[in-house]
C-alpha cells in the first residue's frame, strides 16, 4: 500500500476533477438549450418574413412606433407565419373573442414557427385553450384594489410604493398578474392622475424608493417619462427610482438614444425587467442593454418561474448566465401568481425551493437570484 501523502497540488487537481463532476449533467445539456444568440440566424431569417408580410423595411424595423403600430392581434396574420391546425385556429378564433393578446413583430421573429407549441416566446404571447376553462385563482390575487390610498398608487409596503402609470404593453403576457387591466384599448394614465400619485407620495415623507410601471412604464411617451421623473427628482425623500418594463424583452427597439439622454439625467435609476427564457437574451437585447449602462441605468431582472418555460434548473441557470452577458443582475425568481385563466403556467412551490438549490453553490453569486 502506498501511504505517501499527495502533494497540494495533486489534492488541488483532485477536488477540480470532483467540482466538474457536479456540474457535468448542466456542461451537457447547455450545450442543447436554445438562446437568443444561438438562434439568432433562425431569428433573422423570421425576420424577413414579417417585413416582406409588412412591405416594410430595415428602418421600419428598427422604429418602436413601427413595431407597436404592427403589434400582431389576430389569428388570421398569425396563420401568415405560423401553420395551426383547423382545432387550433378554431380555438385561437374562440379565445381571440374572449381575451386580449397582441405581439410585437420583433417578439413573434423569436417563435420557432416549425415548433411552435414548445416556443418559450410562443406560450407567453398566445392565448392557450386551457384560459378560457381556468377558473381557479381571482382577477386580482395582490389584491392592488384594496392597497390604493390614493389614484394610481399601490402601497403594500412601508417604505416604497408603484405608480400605475398604463395598462399599455408591446405584448400581453398570458401569465400577466395584471390581465384585469388589459381591456380593449391601450390606456394611459392623465396628468391629472399622476399629479394626484405625486401628491400622495410628498405628503409621505417615508417613501423613498418608487416603482413607475403599469402595464409597461416605457409605453409612455419620452416627453411624459421625463416630466414624471423629474417631478419625483424634486421630491427631498424619494432616494430611488425604478421603472418596470418588458421592452428588453418584447421590444428592444423602445431603448432610443433620445429616452437614454432622458434617464441619464434621473440618477439614481434602476429598471427592472423580465426575462423568462434565454431564448429572449438576443443581440437586440444587448443592443439595448449597452445603451441603458451606458445612460447609468442599473438593470436588474425579476423572472417569473413558468410550468413549461423555464422550471428547470439547467435552463434557470443558463438564462440567468445569459442575462449577466448583457449586463443584467437576476433579482427575484417569482412562483407565478394566483391570477384566473393562468395555472397552467403554476409549478409547486418544491419546484422552485428545487432550481434554488442546484443553483447556489454551483454558479457565482452573482447568477443567484432572490
Amino acid at each position: 500500500m502506498n501511504d505517501k501523502k499527495l502533494s497540494n497540488r495533486e489534492l488541488a487537481l483532485e477536488r477540480a476533477r470532483v467540482l466538474k463532476a457536479t456540474i457535468q449533467e448542466y456542461l451537457d445539456c447547455e450545450k442543447e438549450i436554445e438562446t437568443g444568440f444561438r438562434m439568432h440566424e433562425r431569428s433573422q431569417v423570421n425576420k424577413e418574413k414579417i417585413l416582406n408580410y409588412f412591405n416594410a423595411s430595415n428602418e421600419d424595423w428598427n422604429n418602436w412606433g413601427w413595431q407597436m403600430k404592427n403589434r400582431i392581434s389576430d389569428p388570421g396574420t398569425l396563420a401568415h407565419f405560423i401553420s395551426f391546425n383547423e382545432q387550433e385556429m378554431e380555438e385561437l378564433n374562440i379565445l381571440s373573442k374572449q381575451f386580449r393578446w397582441a405581439i410585437s413583430p420583433y417578439y413573434l421573429s423569436l417563435i420557432d414557427f416549425s415548433n411552435y407549441r414548445n416556443s418559450p416566446v410562443f406560450m407567453q404571447a398566445v392565448p392557450d385553450i386551457r384560459e378560457a376553462f381556468d377558473e381557479s385563482g381571482s382577477s386580482d390575487p395582490m389584491a392592488e384594489t384594496q392597497t390604493n390610498p390614493a389614484s394610481t398608487i399601490t402601497r403594500r409596503y412601508p417604505d416604497r410604493l408603484i405608480i400605475n402609470v398604463t395598462n399599455q404593453c408591446a405584448m400581453y403576457c398570458r401569465h400577466c398578474q395584471r390581465r384585469r387591466n388589459f381591456g380593449e384599448k391601450d390606456r394611459h394614465v392623465t396628468r391629472q392622475e399622476m399629479e394626484e400619485s405625486l401628491a400622495y407620495i410628498r405628503d409621505n415623507e417615508e417613501i423613498r424608493d418608487v416603482l413607475i410601471t403599469g402595464g409597461d412604464a416605457l409605453m409612455l411617451s419620452d416627453n411624459t417619462i421625463d416630466w414624471l421623473l423629474g417631478e419625483l427628482d424634486k421630491i427631498e425623500h424619494v432616494e430611488i427610482k425604478r421603472l418596470g418594463t418588458r421592452t428588453l424583452v418584447t421590444l428592444p427597439q423602445r431603448i432610443t438614444d433620445s429616452l437614454c439622454e432622458i434617464l441619464e439625467k434621473h440618477a439614481p435609476l434602476y429598471i427592472n425587467t423580465q426575462f423568462n427564457s434565454p431564448m429572449e437574451v438576443t443581440p437586440e437585447a444587448k443592443e439595448a442593454c449597452d445603451k441603458l449602462v451606458k445612460a447609468g441605468v442599473l438593470l436588474g431582472n425579476q423572472a417569473v418561474l413558468l410550468k413549461g418555460i423555464n422550471d428547470n434548473e439547467h435552463i434557470m441557470k443558463k438564462l440567468n448566465h445569459e442575462l449577466l452577458k448583457i449586463r443584467i443582475r437576476p433579482y427575484y425568481i417569482f412562483h407565478a401568481k394566483e391570477v384566473k385563466g393562468t395555472s397552467h403556467f403554476k409549478t409547486r412551490i418544491e419546484t422552485g425551493i428545487s432550481i434554488m438549490e442546484k443553483l447556489r453553490g454551483y454558479t457565482s453569486g452573482l447568477a443567484i437570484p432572490t
